[in-house]
């Protein structure tokens, strides 16, 4: 039983803790006992959560603005993403962010081999491959070469040439994967984004009356188009906007170009491991597993076994894992590190834009 001695020694010992917390002294605390995971993999979703929350906040409304106004999904993406770089700086949701930039976005971009088949590509006969294939290696390499003669990093003329030649956003984002990491790379790769976009929209809209004034019919307007517009909805737009049989021509060229990303982003990863400056000289690369699994989707639906509702399912998976992982980007990059870049790197990607029209076009004209 308590003595009335105990008592006072309770209470008095209560009266100095609190005089210690009104006097801002810090008592510790004792430590929380480690909460049981509920399941497995708790601990990393709680950590990723607040990041991929917000990235998919902005894909969510990014979606919705271009779909009441009618521009690109992807600059929604980016500029929203942008504004809220503060994101990135410091707080919980940076691990996020990181994931949503890179892991969803090697996801979004394995999903695109649902795409295609190969009886789509072969049904376009041996000229439009052949072009395709020249348009697309000679874009890279001219950037490439013309990046080092501007006084750009080489590895920017590689991403802004493939972009410019595959398929606009979703290729600069798979090729910036696989290409050495530096403290300019992320900048490049939104600048590359947002560039790209702009042109693929100026080309959707001028394009359809650059093949009216030269006079070219159904066929080779949809050669032309799905060969040099860089981004899917783009080029769908442009097409259609002429006639169906346009707008499906247009689409089998532009899926061709899609299909270009697996040999060109191995190719590129090879290459930057060995030659570009940050890669790991004569260290063996190893094929991502987001290209083997592109690789395998294109199998898979090119036999048939992939049904058109899980085709069209992973194509919007894919939709909202690239816009996504946008934001993501986005939200890591600054407005004023995007314009110390310079008027460089618009100039070499207009010049990337107007060599692979010029490739097409001359292809188009002469032998097809």
């Amino acid at each position: 039983m308590n003595s009335d001695l105990d008592t006072d020694a309770a209470a008095a010992r209560a009266l100095f803790q609190s005089l210690e917390g009104m006097e801002g002294l810090h008592r510790p605390e004792p430590a929380p006992a480690a909460k049981a995971q509920r399941f497995p993999g708790q601990a990393a979703l709680t950590k990723l959560y607040p990041g991929v929350l917000v990235a998919g906040t902005i894909a969510l409304a990014s979606t919705w603005l271009s779909q009441h106004y009618g521009a690109p999904v992807m600059l929604f993406a980016l500029l929203l993403g942008m504004t809220f770089h503060f994101l990135h700086q410091e707080g919980r949701c940076i691990p996020g962010i990181e994931f949503s930039s890179k892991a969803i976005l090697r996801f979004g971009v394995a999903l695109l081999g649902a795409r295609i088949t190969a009886g789509q590509i072969l049904s376009l006969g041996i000229t439009p491959i052949v072009t395709v294939m020249i348009a697309v290696v000679s874009t890279i390499l001219l950037g490439a070469f013309l990046a080092k003669r501007l006084g750009l990093r080489q590895g920017f003329g590689v991403l802004s040439g493939g972009a410019v030649g595959i398929c606009g956003a979703s290729a600069a984002l798979a090729i910036a994967s696989v290409l050495p990491r530096d403290k300019d790379g992320e900048r490049d790769t939104i600048l590359t984004v947002v560039v790209v976009t702009a042109l693929s929209t100026i080309a959707m809209i001028t394009y359809p009356l650059l093949t009216a004034a030269l006079h070219l019919d159904q066929t080779k307007a949809g050669v032309f188009l799905g060969g040099t517009i860089h981004d899917v909805a783009q080029v769908v737009g442009a097409g259609y906007m002429i006639s169906p049989h346009t707008g499906d021509v247009a689409t089998y060229v532009k899926l061709l170009r899609v299909s270009m990303l697996l040999p060109v982003v191995f190719a590129i990863a090879l290459l930057a491991a060995r030659m570009l400056p940050g890669g790991r000289g004569g260290a063996k690369p190893q094929l991502p597993l987001f290209l083997v699994a592109f690789a395998a989707l294109v199998a898979v639906n090119s036999l048939g076994w992939l049904p058109k509702a899980g085709a069209d399912a992973a194509t919007e998976v894919s939709r909202w894992c690239l816009v996504t992982a946008i934001a993501g980007l986005g939200m890591k990059t600054s407005f004023k590190d995007v314009m110390t870049a310079g008027w460089r790197p618009v100039a070499l990607m207009v010049v990337e834009t107007a060599w692979i029209a010029g490739v097409v076009l001359v292809a188009v004209e002469w032998f097809l």
